[in-house]
């Protein structure tokens, strides 16, 4: 397979993955996400904003959350963050504990 194809279908998995947490799984709270894989919308857009800077480009932390939740981040918050429950963050801090 050679580079170029390589790079779009890494690009259209993330699409993918990305579109199924904005669209299908608004339920998946991010907490749950860093319990069990070691990462959230967060560090996908954390993620997305290094490879725009790396590539000399100007986004900021806002823009690439944009970019992953497909709305504001407040407006996303609002509309399908909860709260933490007590369990939640006992599996996440043991969640922590194993993953460094």
């Amino acid at each position: 397979m050679n580079p170029q194809t390589t790079t779009e279908l890494e690009a259209a998995a993330f699409r993918r993955l990305r579109d199924h947490l904005m669209h299908e799984r608004t339920d998946v709270q991010n907490i749950d996400l860093m319990i069990l894989a070691g990462f959230c919308r967060n560090c996908l857009s954390d993620w997305y904003r290094e490879a725009a800077v790396e590539r000399g480009l100007d986004m900021t932390k806002d823009a690439a959350r944009e970019a992953v939740y497909g709305m504001p981040f407040g407006e996303w918050k609002a509309k399908h963050q909860q709260e933490a429950t007590p369990e939640q963050l006992a599996a996440f801090e043991a969640a922590q504990k194993r993953h460094a």
